[in-house]
C-alpha cells in the first residue's frame, strides 16, 4: 500500500472517531452507558478491597511450607493485580447487556469494556510476569495488541497484514504469517529453552550410566526443539511439502560435505549407549592423548589432562582406534613402585616389613588384594624388589599414591635399618699403580 492511501487511510478513521466521539457527548444513551462505566469500576474497586485481603490470607500458605498445594497457591497469589480489572470488566459486561436492551445499543460500555481488557493486559505485564524475556514479550506484544483492540483498529490492521504478501522462492505468505511466526517463533524458543532445562534435570535426577544420561538429554532436545519447528511452520502457514527442496539439497550436502561430522555423530551415539566410556574415566588413546573426560558431546568428546588443558578428541577415535580406559570414574587399579636394597640385607624380611607399611595408606584396598611385595631381580647396584598394590582411581595430580607409598618404603626401611643402595662401581687396577 502506498504512503498516500495511507495517510487518507488514517485520515478517514481519524474523522470518523472524531464524528464517534460528538456523538457520544450529545447522546443521553451514551451518557448512561459512561454512568454505567463508572459506577462498574467503583462497585470493582469496591469489591477488590473487601476480597482482596479476604483472598490474600486464604491463599498464602505456611512461609516454611514446600509442598506441591503450596507452590500452587503461591503461584495463584501472584495473579491477584488481575481482580481490579477483570472485576471492572465484569460488572461492565453486565452493565452493557442491560444498555442494549434498554437502548438497542452500547457502543461507548463495549468501548470501556474493551479498555478495562487493556488494563488487566498491563497489569499482567507489569506485576505478574516475572520472566525477563516474558516480561519484554508482554509489553512488546501482548499489551500494544490489547491497545489497538480497545481503540477498534486490530482488526483492519489485521486485515491489511493479511492482505500484504511475501515471496520467499516457491514459498508465499503473507505479512500477518510472518508476523505471527516471529512472535510465535519467539515464544517456542523461550519455551524450548524452558523445556529442555526442565527435562534435563528431571534426566538428572534418574539412576541410569552417564552415557544413557546423556543420550537420553541430546535426543529429549532434538525432539523438543523439532516439535517446536513443526509446531512454528503450521502457525505460519507454511506446507512441509515447500521445504521438500530444501530438505533434498542439506541430504545432498550430508552426504558428500559432512560425512566426517555425520561419522562423529553415529560414533557418539554409539558410545553413549555401549558405555566404553564415560564421563569421569581416565582415557589414553592409540594417537598418544590423554585425559580425564570431562564432557561428551554430539561430534567430539572433551579431556582434560593433568594440566588443565582440553583436547577435543573426534567420537570416530574412540570407535576406530585403541583406546586404554583406566576407568578413573569409581573402579579400582593396580599400581605399581619399585625400590631397590643393599646386598647385604636379609631379603627374606623385606617382603612382610614394605607390604605392612604400605598397608597404613588410606587409599591403598585390602580387596581383591592385599599389597604384594616381589623380588624382582638383582641389579648392579642392589636387589630389585615391587610393590604391587590396589587403589580406588589412578595416579594423577590429585592422589599421589605412588609418592605417598615411596616416603612409606623408605621410613620403613630406615626403622629397620636396612640401607638403600646408591649407584657405585668397583676400578680394578692391574700392575703397580704409577709413583
Amino acid at each position: 500500500m502506498e504512503p498516500d492511501a495511507l495517510m487518507d487511510q488514517a485520515r478517514a478513521a481519524f474523522e470518523q472517531g472524531l464524528a464517534l466521539a460528538q456523538e457520544w457527548l450529545l447522546s443521553p444513551a451514551a451518557w448512561s452507558q459512561f454512568a454505567l462505566l463508572v459506577g462498574a469500576y467503583l462497585l470493582a474497586r469496591l469489591v477488590n478491597r473487601i476480597a482482596g485481603p479476604r483472598i490474600t490470607r486464604l491463599l498464602t500458605p505456611p512461609a516454611d511450607s514446600v509442598t506441591l498445594v503450596s507452590k500452587a497457591r503461591r503461584f495463584v497469589l501472584t495473579f491477584l493485580p488481575l481482580l481490579l480489572p477483570l472485576l471492572a470488566y465484569g460488572f461492565t459486561a453486565v452493565g452493557e447487556a442491560v444498555t442494549r436492551s434498554l437502548f438497542g445499543s452500547g457502543a461507548v460500555i463495549a468501548f470501556g469494556k474493551r479498555v478495562f481488557l487493556f488494563l488487566a493486559a498491563r497489569a499482567l505485564a507489569n506485576h505478574i510476569i516475572r520472566d525477563p524475556f516474558l516480561k519484554t514479550m508482554a509489553r512488546l506484544v501482548l499489551v500494544p495488541v490489547a491497545a489497538l483492540y480497545a481503540i477498534g483498529f486490530l482488526d483492519d490492521l489485521i486485515v491489511f497484514l493479511d492482505e500484504t504478501r511475501v515471496s520467499l522462492g516457491n514459498i508465499n505468505f503473507s505479512a500477518l504469517a510472518l508476523v505471527r511466526g516471529i512472535v510465535a517463533g519467539a515464544f517456542l524458543f523461550w519455551l524450548g529453552q524452558w523445556s529442555n532445562s526442565q527435562s534435563s534435570a528431571y534426566i538428572e535426577q534418574q539412576q541410569m550410566r552417564p552415557a544413557i544420561r546423556q543420550l537420553a538429554i541430546k535426543a529429549s532436545e532434538i525432539a523438543i526443539f523439532g516439535i517446536a519447528f513443526l509446531m512454528l511452520m503450521n502457525i505460519m502457514g507454511i506446507s512441509l511439502s515447500s521445504l521438500a527442496i530444501l530438505g533434498g539439497a542439506i541430504g545432498v550436502g550430508l552426504g558428500f560435505g559432512l560425512q566426517k561430522i555425520a561419522s562423529n555423530f553415529i560414533s557418539g551415539v554409539i558410545l553413549m549407549i555401549e558405555g566404553q566410556a564415560t564421563v569421569g574415566d581416565y582415557v589414553e588413546l592409540d594417537g598418544g592423548e590423554a585425559g580425564t573426560i570431562i564432557k561428551m558431546m554430539a561430534r567430539a568428546t572433551i579431556l582434560e589432562t593433568y594440566d588443565g588443558r582440553w583436547i577435543v578428541v573426534p567420537n570416530e577415535d574412540f570407535i576406530t582406534t585403541r583406546v586404554v580406559n583406566y576407568s578413573d570414574s569409581g573402579s579400582a587399579n593396580r599400581l605399581e613402585v619399585p625400590f631397590s636394597v643393599s646386598y647385604d640385607t636379609d631379603i627374606n624380611t623385606v617382603p612382610a616389613i614394605i607390604e605392612a607399611a604400605v598397608a597404613t595408606h588410606p587409599g591403598v584396598l585390602s580387596e581383591p588384594e592385599a599389597p604384594d611385595c616381589e623380588l624382582r631381580g638383582f641389579g648392579d647396584s642392589g636387589i630389585d624388589f615391587g610393590v604391587e598394590f590396589w587403589v580406588e582411581g589412578i595416579d594423577d595430580g590429585k592422589n599421589k599414591y605412588a609418592s605417598d607409598v615411596l616416603f612409606l618404603i623408605w621410613n620403613a626401611l630406615k626403622d629397620n635399618d636396612i640401607e638403600i643402595p646408591y649407584p657405585h662401581r668397583v676400578i680394578e687396577v692391574k700392575g703397580t699403580l704409577p709413583t
